[in-house]
């Protein structure tokens, strides 16, 4: 046994991490996510802007509607306009923004006044969590299992299964949410109608609150996975099709290899378009979530965006927004620096500019 450590070969992944090209190929990967995220948050702070109406208007409406005096209302309109930045020239809220976000102040919402809005984001993001990471995961295992032996035993079983993945995938998430809510809740109440967790109780830890969140959790949960299942199928399956008709297996079977390490082969070369589908999966689940929380009620970052859109909060979206972006972005980042050490090929172009 060798006491001094894991040795360094100059194919071993390790190898290639501490060598200076790969090194160059983390930092340039890192230099265009950032510029990136920069162009995102610039977008982040203008985008809602575009939405027609006043933020402070509609607060005011509200106040009206209760018979507070016009004067009084102006005085308010003025006191709120100065309160939210909204008087001063655009760029000037944008540089405020900007340095906000270094100090990590996401600003106040308007409609939840005087609620900050990292506060609230804090409040919302351990329900998308706990809904969004279970679903991506184990949809994304179990799709490319499924896919993969699809592929690999074709026939009866192949027709079958990805004619059903076919058709689950393609079934839009607020679609099914309302068909498992009207089947599951409404005509037969097997589980609640909605929210995370029932009314009058509060968010504790103890084994009472766990399961009574898991009960709310059983059909925002199913509505996702059904389709992320059927989409990683039929991802999987059609990469392993491909690579089963490669040169290379025709010439690894000539040879004589067991077929199990010829499978074995296939189906890592197959899993690497769906790595980069794993992190996408972030970014398109957010938007299944958005809905699928609007449709139960979730509490999450999906409702929270959705009532920020509905009601012109520029903070409350501009923080959702924001914690979106960062997901999104930091998968396909740390995607990119795993293909590093999974694909082959990147570890020979690495070495080959040495």
């Amino acid at each position: 046994m060798n006491s001094e450590g894991p040795s360094l070969t100059p194919r071993s992944p390790v190898y290639i991490m501490l060598t200076s090209k790969f090194t160059r190929y983390i930092l340039q990967k890192l230099g265009w996510y950032l510029l990136a995220f920069l162009i995102a948050v610039s977008l982040n702070f203008f985008l809602p802007r575009l939405i027609p109406g006043n933020p402070v208007r509609v607060l005011i409406s509200k106040l009206a509607e209760g018979g507070v005096q016009s004067d009084a209302l102006a005085r308010i309109y003025d006191n709120y306009m100065r309160e939210f930045g909204l008087d001063q020239p655009v760029y000037i809220q944008f540089l405020k923004y900007f340095g906000g976000l270094f100090r990590g102040d996401l600003g106040t919402s308007f409609m939840l006044y005087p609620g900050k809005v990292a506060d609230l984001i804090k409040e919302a993001l351990p329900w998308t969590v706990a809904l969004q990471i279970p679903t991506i995961l184990v949809g994304w295992i179990i799709g490319n299992i499924v896919g993969a032996v699809c592929a690999y035993k074709g026939g009866r079983f192949d027709a079958v299964v990805f004619t059903s993945a076919l058709a689950v995938s393609n079934v839009p998430y607020y679609c099914l949410a309302i068909l498992l809510l009207y089947g599951l809740a409404v005509h037969n109440p097997v589980f609640p109608v909605g929210g995370g967790y029932s009314f009058g109780s509060y968010p504790e830890l103890s084994w009472s609150f766990f399961w009574d969140a898991l009960y709310h959790y059983t059909l925002p949960f199913l509505s996702m996975i059904v389709v992320a299942i059927g989409g990683q199928a039929i991802g999987m399956r059609e990469m392993a099709l491909y690579e089963l008709t490669t040169d290379y297996v025709h010439y690894s079977k000539a040879l004589g290899l067991r077929d199990q390490k010829v499978v074995r082969y296939v189906f890592r070369n197959a899993m690497l378009p769906q790595i980069t589908g794993l992190a996408i999966s972030f970014g398109t689940m957010m938007g299944g979530a958005l809905v699928t929380e609007s449709v139960f009620s979730y509490p999450g970052i999906g409702s929270l965006l959705f009532t920020a859109i509905r009601q012109t909060d520029y903070p409350l979206i501009q923080g959702c927004t924001l914690i979106i972006t960062v997901a999104v972005l930091l998968a396909n980042f740390l995607v990119d620096i795993a293909y590093g050490f999974i694909d082959p090929r990147i570890r020979a172009a690495q070495l080959g500019e040495r």
